[in-house]
């Protein structure tokens, strides 16, 4: 039991730590994109721990975490077309006006 609640206010520290980098390193398109799968793996963490304290299936962390791998796949599939198109991936180097 103690050990549960440990994980869980870990798993909770590891999500605000998250949320914490994404809004303090907004500037590069690659910082932002670790810092929302260091949120997805503590998400990933606190719910398993839910689902092993409460006794439930596994289905349902299985299905978040194929949707995490595919958000990854696809934050750096768009992290590759932006550094094509403007070579780097600062915020700062994109314009309305471009397309």
């Amino acid at each position: 039991m103690l050990f549960s609640s440990y994980m869980i206010i870990c798993s909770i520290i590891m999500i605000f730590c998250g949320l914490w980098s994404f809004c303090l390193y907004r500037k590069h398109l690659l910082n932002m994109l670790l810092s929302l799968e260091f949120i997805m793996l503590g998400i990933f963490w606190m719910m398993s721990m839910g689902v092993c304290f409460l006794g439930g299936e596994a289905y349902f962390v299985l299905f978040f975490l194929t949707l995490a791998a595919c958000e990854g796949a696809l934050g750096l599939s768009l992290l590759v077309s932006v550094v094509r198109t403007h070579g780097n991936d600062c915020f700062n180097s994109f314009s309305i006006l471009e397309c």
